[in-house]
């Protein structure tokens, strides 16, 4: 029994074979492939051991399967060979994949509940979160889980030597070029600004802040025939300003996806774009007073902005054949523990990704957790900020991981001198819509 214990609760075997009781036998083991390692691997198996520990009749398995690309590539093999895991962890940008995708794999969300009759309410979960997860009718495709957004950190330390306001950070990107040319001018940082994630913060976060389409069709959610629109002449004054302040110094490109990332926590950038998600970094390895604030807005393109989009995962259940009902229902009671206000707060608190539900949010406050972590609310704050549109419910693209490459590649050579803003994003938009082409077809075929 003890052994049975053990197992259980590392949430990655199953009790199984000849040392298992009859009674765990008769559980309902519940597959979940997940993409958490470190510390978030350790909440994933506490997670599971709490719902295990709950009840009597469900036992969950989950099991690390690599990176969130490894995870979603793992899981589609797993369906060419009808052995699908009851739920699989995907990153935000396969929703559209997902959806999409040929062939009846997937039970959504909405669909689970009606069939099993758990609850599985859209309305619980904070709009610009259940949004990006949702068909254009509001149903619920997959359940939100690991969600952030993206903010704006800055060394205080930086600007205290620049001469600025450390308790007052810039709104408005006007003042956040005038914030970097006093850290320039004061060589109060060795870079002054920079930024991670350039197509998700500087395009797609951007677009949706100032009610930008990126794509037609809002956004992809209306339609596979979507083409993409963001080299208008508002996306394209933004890029321009990011190329200027690179030419006088005031920005650094260095590199895509999280590559930027240490250029804050070890002090050498002033001001700094990335994931809500920074800040347990921050917290652990920071040598520096520092700040977190509302991503800025240009208020010649829009007086107020809107929300923001949201970056990390949801839970999709998979199906296979012989699976039963049963497991079906088992699996909503698991999404339903997941999704309890002392469950997503817990999360919450202890991950640095924001409360998916408003109810854990509000629970948070309730615990006085932002009373004793200044900022920790921003990104919550940011996500339900205004009304979600069709421009800022998110995207709904298929292949976007591969967009997101080709407008790195443009960007970059414009960052090299090869070619102007406008050539860039027209250029990107060119070759993204023959992926998403592509992506058409293969859905069509």
């Amino acid at each position: 029994m003890k052994r049975r214990t053990l197992l259980a609760g590392s949430a990655a075997v199953a009790a199984t074979g000849p040392f298992a009781s009859a009674r765990a036998a008769e559980k309902i083991k519940i597959v979940w492939w997940h993409a958490m390692t470190a510390a978030l691997g350790e909440q994933i198996n506490r997670i599971v051991d709490e719902f295990n520990k709950s009840q009597d009749t469900v036992e969950v398995q989950a099991i690390f399967k690599g990176g969130y690309a490894d995870t979603m590539n793992a899981a589609i093999a797993a369906v060419r060979a009808n052995q699908a895991p009851h739920l699989v962890q995907v990153f935000e940008v396969g929703t559209g994949t997902m959806i999409n995708a040929p062939g009846k794999f997937v039970k959504q969300a909405w669909e689970l509940s009606k069939e099993t009759g758990v609850a599985l309410d859209p309305k619980n979960y904070i709009g610009a979160v259940r949004g990006y997860y949702s068909l254009p009718d509001g149903r619920m495709a997959s359940m939100p889980f690991n969600s952030s957004t993206s903010v704006m950190w800055y060394s205080k330390d930086a600007f205290k030597k620049a001469g600025l306001d450390p308790d007052k950070a810039p709104t408005t990107w006007q003042d956040v070029v005038k914030a970097a040319q006093a850290i320039k001018a004061k060589d109060a940082a060795e870079i002054p600004m920079t930024s991670s994630w350039l197509s998700w913060i500087q395009l797609e976060q951007y677009s949706a802040l100032h009610n930008l389409p990126f794509a037609s069709k809002a956004d992809g959610f209306e339609g596979l025939d979507a083409v993409l629109t963001f080299n208008s002449k508002a996306h394209v004054k933004h890029i321009d300003r990011l190329l200027a302040m690179s030419k006088d110094g005031t920005f650094k490109y260095t590199g895509r996806d999280n590559a930027p990332d240490q250029l804050l926590v070890s002090g050498k950038a002033g001001i700094h774009f990335n994931s809500s998600g920074m800040r347990g970094d921050l917290v652990k390895s920071a040598k520096f007073e520092w700040g977190e604030a509302l991503l800025p807005y240009d208020p010649e393109v829009i007086k107020s902005p809107l929300n923001s989009i949201i970056g990390g995962a949801s839970l999709w259940t998979m199906t296979a054949p012989g699976r039963t009902p049963a497991e079906y229902k088992a699996v909503a009671q698991f999404l339903a523990f997941i999704g309890k206000p002392e469950n997503d707060a817990y999360w919450h608190q202890h991950t640095g990704y924001v409360p998916v539900t408003l109810a854990g949010f509000e629970l948070s406050k309730k615990q006085g957790f932002y009373e004793k972590n200044v900022g920790a609310d921003l990104p919550t704050q940011q996500l339900t900020r205004g009304t979600v549109t069709p421009n800022s419910k998110g995207l709904r693209l298929g292949r976007l991981v591969e967009i997101r490459n080709i407008v790195y590649e443009e960007l970059e050579k414009a960052f090299q001198g090869g070619q102007t803003g406008q050539q860039a994003l027209d250029a990107a938009k060119a070759r993204g819509d023959k992926v998403l082409r592509e992506f058409q077809k293969s859905i069509k075929a």
